[in-house]
C-alpha cells in the first residue's frame, strides 16, 4: 500500500493509496458482512453505530434483516428486544437503535438542540405542554403517545408523516434534548418515559469539542473509508487518515486500524443486503468503490420498477453482483422468489451460494422456498 504526496490534503501529507479491491474490502469489513461473522446484537450495535428502524416487511422488518445478514442463523428476533428493553444495552433514537456507548456522546449536542429558530420558538411557545407532558411521565410513565393529554397552546401543521395531534411533536424534541426517553414498543408504537429512569446513571461527561471527535472516530470505524461530511457521513476533515482511491478523486478519510488490518483477509461470503441497510446510505460510495449504481424502487410506479418493489442487494465477497426481489407470504408460509437479477451472469457455483442463502434465509424465517428456478 504505497503512500505519496496528494494535493488537497495539505503539506507535507501523504494519503493511503489504496487499489479499488482494498477499499472495498475495507468497507466490507467495516460493515461485518466479511466470513468472520459477529457474536451478538450488541457486537454488530457497536461497530456499525446504529440499526435502523424500518416496518417495511417484504422479507422482515429493517432491524430484522440487518442483524441476520450479519449474524446468520443464529439470530433470533427476540434477541433485538432484550438487550434493547431488559438489558438496556442498545436505546432508540431518531428512528434507530444504537449502542448505549455513544449515548454519552451525543449528550453535548442534545442539550444545545434545537438550533433552529422555528423549532424553539415553538417549545417556548409550549412551555406549559411541555411541562404537562413531562409531569404525566413522571407520575405514570412508561406511556404511550396516545396516553398523554394533547394540551399544546400553538400547533404545528401536519407534515405528511404525523398528524395534527402535538405530543408526539413534543415527544421527539423532548427525546432529541435528552429529557426523555423510549423504552420498548407495542407493535409499532413507543413507549416513553422520562430519560433519567431509562438510561444508565453515572456516565461519562465530554466537553462538547471531545465529544464531536470522539462520535466521528466512531463513524469513520464504522464506515471504514468515508468523505468527510458533518451529516453524510459524520466524519470530520481530520478524522482518521486521509487516503484517495485508484480511479477517484474523492479525499477520503481511512479508519487506521482498517488499513492495518487489510492483509488480516477472512474472505468474503454471500448477504442480502434490506434497501436501508447502512452500506447502501452513501451512493457516491457504492459507485466510486463497488461500480454499483443503487436506486430504491419501492417509491416508483410499478411500470417503472426494474428490480422490484423492495429488492434486496446481493452482495458477493467484495461485489455486488445482483438483486433478489422476494416476499414472505405468512398466509401460505412461504418464501416468494420472484427474481434473482444477476448483473452478470453468475457461475454455477456462484448460483449455487445464492441459492443456499435463499434456503438459509427461509429457514430463519420459519418457511419453506418456492419461485426459485
Amino acid at each position: 500500500m504505497r503512500q505519496e504526496a496528494w494535493p488537497g490534503y495539505g503539506r507535507g501529507m501523504t494519503p493511503h493509496r489504496l487499489t479499488r479491491d482494498q477499499a472495498r474490502r475495507i468497507v466490507v469489513r467495516a460493515q461485518l458482512l466479511d466470513a468472520e461473522r459477529p457474536g451478538d446484537v450488541v457486537e454488530v450495535a457497536e461497530q456499525l453505530g446504529y440499526i435502523k428502524i424500518d416496518p417495511t416487511a417484504t422479507i422482515a422488518p429493517c432491524e430484522q434483516t440487518v442483524l441476520w445478514s450479519r449474524i446468520g442463523w443464529s439470530y433470533e428476533p427476540g434477541q433485538l428486544r432484550k438487550v434493547v428493553e431488559d438489558d438496556r444495552l442498545l436505546f432508540e433514537f431518531d428512528g434507530t437503535f444504537r449502542p448505549m456507548s455513544v449515548l454519552p456522546l451525543m449528550l453535548p449536542g442534545m442539550r444545545q438542540w434545537p438550533q433552529r429558530e422555528s423549532s424553539r420558538q415553538w417549545l417556548e411557545a409550549n412551555a406549559g405542554f411541555r411541562a404537562d407532558v413531562l409531569a404525566r411521565l413522571r407520575a405514570e410513565g412508561p406511556l404511550l403517545a396516545s396516553d398523554i393529554p394533547d394540551t399544546a397552546q400553538v400547533s404545528r401543521a401536519p407534515d405528511g408523516w404525523s398528524g395534527a395531534n402535538q405530543v408526539p411533536h413534543m415527544l421527539d424534541f423532548l427525546l432529541r434534548q435528552g429529557e426523555v426517553a423510549i423504552v420498548g414498543r407495542e407493535g409499532r408504537r413507543r413507549r416513553w418515559d422520562l430519560a433519567e429512569r431509562v438510561y444508565p446513571r453515572n456516565m461519562p461527561e465530554y466537553d462538547d469539542e471531545e465529544a464531536a471527535r470522539l462520535l466521528a472516530e466512531r463513524r469513520l470505524q464504522s464506515a471504514g473509508l468515508a468523505k468527510p461530511h458533518w451529516y453524510w457521513s459524520g466524519v470530520a476533515k481530520d478524522t482518521g487518515e486521509p487516503g484517495v482511491v485508484e480511479g477517484s478523486t474523492t479525499a477520503y478519510r481511512v479508519d487506521p486500524e482498517a488499513l492495518s488490518a487489510l492483509d488480516d483477509d477472512s474472505g468474503g461470503r454471500v448477504a442480502f443486503l434490506n434497501p436501508y441497510d447502512s452500506l447502501l446510505f452513501d451512493r457516491r460510495r457504492l459507485e466510486e468503490l463497488f461500480e454499483f449504481t443503487y436506486v430504491l424502487e419501492q417509491f416508483k410506479p410499478k411500470a417503472q420498477r426494474r428490480y422490484g418493489f423492495f429488492a434486496h442487494p446481493i452482495l458477493m465477497g467484495d461485489r455486488f453482483v445482483g438483486m433478489l426481489d422476494a416476499e414472505v407470504d405468512r398466509e401460505r408460509e412461504v418464501l416468494k422468489v420472484n427474481a434473482v437479477h444477476e448483473f452478470l451472469p453468475l457461475e454455477p457455483e456462484e448460483s449455487d451460494m445464492v441459492r443456499a442463502e435463499i434456503a438459509e434465509l427461509a429457514e430463519w424465517l420459519g418457511v419453506s422456498v418456492t419461485g426459485l428456478p
